[in-house]
């Protein structure tokens, strides 16, 4: 059943949620570490372009972000001031946007596919491969639209513990087909890329098909999975109007990606692997200070529409000393080990030694990364995201143009790239703070619980 956010220890609340949220969040990774895994064998060709296609998943959590954030946002703090009926509306209609959006993905993405990777992959055969792999992933990416609503919505009640199972049960699902479809394992008929993008989708599949089942079994606010309502155009500005700041942040996020792609391509295919491989590696290790932000959306959401101030900061400061600890001691470990984890999805040495090198640089900006999650996962909480996108614009300004710079440069070499990214994340943390305090004096100043609103 859904849980009350609003009462009890804040600690125990954000450890509880970002335990199973990371979780969840780590067989979600796993699902690119898998692909990658097992086609790395396959040469630097192919390790870059599933690398390459992989980066389009930036652009679909963009459009999901859209209504997850604003939806989750909503609901959290319609719980919160127990207006459930308002819950409900919220969620029939990111519902209603998010099956439009499943459809809109196929369509552009297999319409578009080769002439957006032609730009920026480094030679043909790198082209071939991210084609073939979006050619089986892009059912994937579709699904995850009206999975992704779900899981919000159950996130906003404080339910993480099922999702959880169903991400892990899905990614054990992907382990087992990717050896099969990729390498042909008991058929003799390989698939190469191709085949880890549809084990990757049909996965997907079976996620989407449990979380429906579970979605009314676990919590008694919403009375079906799949809504189909009549479009109510003022809800839909509303979530969307949350949920767009975030969805331009990652929509930054993979600009800033298709940059860098660009910008190494004439380093060769070993560059745009090593890339490749170091940043997904990056993004699993971010995994448990991004579970603490996404836990703080919830906690603080509920706690903001029950009018409890106090809460909100509790929840912000304590999310803050845990992700930062996290951040330090992972730091440490990419520090130490960079090549044996890059390793692990490399066998070429000239591409384990690229993303080791990145690795190590871009490390040590974890912490300043971390306080940038926890900021967006309170400004999600308070109900305007429109600071984290500011904070994500300086981030690109700072960092495509000097790097476009760079790359005409006859001396530039791989770590500058690098230098220049840890720097312009370093000062997106600082703008971010700022942001955050002002937002926490703006909001919270005169909170008080909505019944106390109704005695006097």
């Amino acid at each position: 059943m859904q849980n009350d956010l609003t009462q009890g220890s804040i600690t125990r609340q954000l450890l509880g949620m970002a335990a199973f949220i990371g979780i969840g969040l780590v067989f979600q990774t796993l699902y690119f570490l898998v692909d990658l895994y097992f086609v790395a064998g396959q040469g630097p060709n192919a390790i870059a372009g599933v690398g390459l296609a992989g980066n389009v998943f930036f652009l679909a959590m963009a459009a999901a972000q859209m209504v997850g954030v604003g939806g989750l946002s909503l609901i959290a703090r319609s719980i919160g001031a127990r207006t459930l009926d308002d819950a409900r509306a919220v969620y029939g209609q990111a519902m209603l946007i998010s099956l439009g959006l499943a459809v809109l993905s196929l369509v552009l993405g297999y319409t578009l596919a080769r002439p957006a990777l032609g730009i920026l992959a480094a030679d043909s055969r790198t082209l071939d491969a991210g084609v073939a792999y979006l050619a089986g992933f892009l059912p994937a990416v579709a699904l995850m639209f009206p999975t992704g609503i779900m899981v919000s919505a159950l996130r906003a009640a404080g339910i993480v513990r099922p999702t959880m199972m169903v991400q892990a049960g899905t990614v054990v699902l992907n382990i087992v087909l990717a050896p099969v479809l990729v390498a042909g394992w008991g058929t003799g008929h390989p698939l190469g890329v191709f085949g880890a993008g549809l084990a990757s989708s049909m996965s997907a599949l079976v996620g989407l098909l449990v979380t429906v089942f579970l979605f009314a079994r676990v919590q008694t606010i919403f009375a079906r999975p799949i809504v189909l309502l009549r479009p109510d155009l003022v809800l839909w500005r509303r979530i969307v109007g949350i949920g767009l700041p975030s969805a331009a942040e990652f929509l930054l996020m993979f600009v800033t990606t298709a940059v860098i792609y660009g910008v190494i391509r004439h380093f060769g295919p070993e560059a745009q692997a090593g890339y490749g491989v170091g940043s997904r590696v990056m993004q699993a290790v971010f995994l448990p200070a991004m579970a603490v932000s996404f836990a703080v959306a919830p906690v603080a959401g509920q706690n903001f529409g029950a009018g409890r101030a106090d809460r909100v900061r509790r929840t912000v400061r304590d999310a803050a000393v845990i992700s930062s600890a996290l951040m330090l001691i992972l730091t440490l470990i990419c520090q130490i080990w960079p090549q044996a984890l890059v390793g692990v999805f490399a066998p070429d040495q000239a591409v384990i030694d690229i993303g080791a090198g990145f690795l190590k640089i871009i490390s040590l900006n974890f912490l300043a990364t971390g306080l940038i999650f926890i900021a967006s996962g309170t400004f999600q909480a308070l109900g305007d995201t429109r600071p984290a996108l500011f904070g994500s614009v300086s981030r690109l300004f700072l960092f495509a143009g000097p790097a476009l710079w760079l790359s005409a440069q006859p001396w530039a070499r791989l770590e500058h790239i690098w230098w220049l990214s840890a720097t312009a994340v370093l000062i997106h943390c600082l703008i971010a703070m700022g942001f955050l305090r002002r937002e926490l004096t703006r909001k919270l100043s005169g909170l008080v619980p909505p019944e106390a609103v109704t005695r006097a």
